[in-house]
């Protein structure tokens, strides 16, 4: 993957962190967070992106798992974001 595209992919996934935790979803980003890194970081090296996209995919991967049935979380995530 080119480095535009993991920025591009980066700035989903914190997307996607940002719905989670306005959704009352908790989630553990306190090693993403350690890195002090973000999409428009366009500096920071490829392997840093691609670092930070694996530890926020984790997390966020986490969080939803950790609930008691993936669909079922699944499901009411998208329920919610209909309803809006």
């Amino acid at each position: 993957m080119h480095k535009d595209e993991l920025i591009y992919l980066h700035s989903v996934l914190l997307q996607l962190r940002i719905f989670f935790e306005e959704m009352g979803i908790q989630a553990d980003f306190n090693r993403y967070d350690e890195m002090n890194i973000s999409p428009v970081h366009i500096h920071r090296s490829k392997s840093e992106h691609k670092r930070a996209i694996f530890l926020l995919g984790e997390a966020l991967a986490e969080a939803v798992t950790s609930r008691s049935n993936l669909y079922e979380r699944m499901h009411e995530i998208a329920e919610s974001v209909l309803s809006r």
